[in-house]
């Protein structure tokens, strides 16, 4: 997979998801939502929280495409703001590090 710069640069998606996620910025709360949407602490590094909601993200987006009864667009939201809030916290150095 390529690194978290230009895995984000070539994620596309409806933007009535990005702007509702934007607009969802304002709400994150790390401690809360990350345990709940990764099961993963806040303490652990913005790059490991990333690569695991880019997993997650990618998993909903192909759920949405196929058309699947299960997919939630409450949660694709969710995940997409927890994404761009986690990318906020990685310094620009850090995002051309190859992700798994």
């Amino acid at each position: 997979m390529p690194n978290i710069e230009a895995f984000l640069a070539k994620l596309r998606r409806p933007k009535i998801l990005v702007s509702a996620a934007r607009h969802g910025l304002s709400d994150y709360n790390r401690k809360r939502d990350l345990v709940r949407l990764t099961g993963q602490s806040p303490r652990r590094p913005s790059t490991s929280i990333v690569e695991s909601l880019i997993s997650q993200e990618e998993e909903i987006e192909e759920t949405r495409r196929s058309g699947d009864a299960s997919y939630r667009v409450s949660h694709h939201i969710e995940l997409l703001v927890a994404l761009m809030a986690e990318c906020r916290l990685i310094p620009r150095s850090v995002q051309s590090l190859t992700i798994r």
